[in-house]
């Protein structure tokens, strides 16, 4: 019977921690996982946070849609000063959304105020906008640049306090918080 010749172990030339090269798959595994954590816990933050904005975008218009249907009729007009318990329905119609109860009315809406739309398709402001108790005044004067009349709007404001969920591991605390979106919607 053959035996098998005994494999010799060379030394290392370098001393102590540089000469051990038995832990360097882990220490590259350790410094890949690091570089890769933060895009992606990042792109997962920043995809929740743009979901959160699409559903206040929601929110928003669904307070807009209860104060149309709400105030719309005839007599109702102005909404903020005549249409009673505004605030609360528009509350309750942007809190039945997704979000649920985290969504809020910003303070100082709903606004409404007369507005007419100008040869670029914008909003120009025509008087004197209100909030809840006051009355939105009109402007004597006629629209510029435009055939259609002056109109009442409303806007609304809705707010979300969005927190990151790897608040620390990701590039979504560097986005604005609370997220805040507006809606507008033709009163008549």
């Amino acid at each position: 019977m053959r035996k098998l010749p005994r494999l010799k172990v060379r030394k290392s030339s370098g001393t102590g921690i540089w000469a051990e090269t038995g832990g360097a798959a882990a220490v590259e595994f350790v410094l890949w996982v690091a570089i890769l954590v933060v895009p992606v816990f990042s792109a997962i933050d920043i995809g929740i946070y743009a979901s959160r904005r699409m559903q206040l975008e929601i929110a928003a218009q669904a307070a807009a849609q209860a104060a149309w249907h709400l105030c719309d009729k005839t007599g109702e007009l102005p909404a903020v000063k005549n249409c009673t318990n505004l605030l609360s329905t528009m509350t309750t119609a942007a809190q039945a959304t997704s979000l649920g109860s985290t969504v809020t009315v910003v303070s100082g809406y709903p606004i409404e105020g007369y507005y007419c739309i100008d040869n670029t398709g914008a909003l120009q402001p025509f008087g004197t906008p209100a909030t809840i108790g006051g009355t939105p005044t009109k402007s004597a004067a006629t629209c510029t640049g435009t055939t259609t009349p002056p109109a009442d709007y409303i806007q609304v404001q809705v707010s979300y306090p969005y927190s990151p969920i790897f608040s620390g591991l990701s590039l979504a605390a560097l986005l604005t918080t609370p997220i805040t979106r507006t809606a507008w919607m033709r009163l008549r």
